[in-house]
C-alpha cells in the first residue's frame, strides 16, 4: 500500500524496504484544457545536490539534454511533449547504491517549456503528481499529488530524495517558481547561457 503524502511530509523509502536500490520516480500531469494556443510540454529534471544545496558539477543536472549521470545513478527516460495518456508522463530511474557519497539530496523538478511565449503556467496544469516505485517489483512506495494552486509559476520542485542516517527518505516539497528552468538552474548552481 503506497503512502500518500501531503506537502511538507517526509517518509523513509528504505526503512520498510531493506535492500531497495532501484527505484523509478514517475511524474505526471493532465493535458491543458484551456485555450492558450498550444499543448503543454512539461519537462522533468533531477538535480543531484551536495550539502550546500547546489550541484558540484554540471553533470549533476539530469534533464532532456543530459539523460544520464556519468555514474549511472540517475537516468532520465526521455521527454514527453504533451502529457497525453494515463500514468506517468516522464520517468527518472535511480540506483540508490550508485549515488556518489558527496550527493546528499536529489531534487525533482518540473518546468513548462517555452511557458512565457505560450502564456502558460502551472495554474493551467491539472492532476500533477510525483510517485516512487520499486523498479524490481513495480510496487508503488509513495505518491504526492500537487493540489497547490499555482497561478503564475512556470516551474515547480515536486519533491526530493535525501540521505539521513543511512536511510533514503522523500520530502514532498511542492514549491513553485517564476522564471522556468533558468530560475531552478540558478537556484541549484547551474550556469545558464
Amino acid at each position: 500500500m503506497p503512502v500518500s503524502l501531503q506537502k511538507g511530509q517526509k517518509v523513509s523509502i528504505t526503512k520498510d524496504n531493506p535492500g531497495l536500490t532501484n527505484v523509478v520516480v514517475g511524474l505526471g500531469w493532465d493535458v491543458n484544457n484551456f485555450d492558450t494556443g498550444g499543448s503543454f510540454d512539461l519537462d522533468t529534471a533531477a538535480f543531484l545536490l551536495t550539502d550546500s544545496g547546489k550541484v558540484s558539477v554540471q553533470e549533476d543536472f539530469i534533464f532532456f539534454g543530459n539523460l544520464k549521470h556519468p555514474t549511472g545513478c540517475v537516468q532520465h527516460l526521455g521527454d514527453n511533449l504533451t502529457g497525453a495518456g494515463d500514468g506517468d508522463d516522464e520517468q527518472i530511474k535511480i540506483n540508490l547504491s550508485l549515488v556518489p557519497a558527496n550527493i546528499s539530496k536529489i531534487a525533482f523538478t518540473v518546468t513548462i517549456y517555452d511557458a512565457e511565449t505560450r502564456s502558460q503556467n502551472f495554474g493551467q496544469v491539472n492532476n500533477a503528481f510525483i510517485r516512487i516505485y520499486n523498479e524490481a517489483t513495480g510496487e508503488e512506495i509513495l505518491r504526492y499529488d500537487l493540489g497547490e494552486d499555482f497561478s503564475i509559476e512556470t516551474a515547480a520542485v515536486f519533491g526530493e530524495l535525501y540521505k539521513h542516517n543511512g536511510e533514503w527518505k522523500f520530502n514532498a516539497i511542492g514549491s513553485g517558481y517564476q522564471g522556468g528552468l533558468a530560475a531552478l538552474c540558478n537556484n541549484y548552481g547551474i550556469e545558464v547561457e
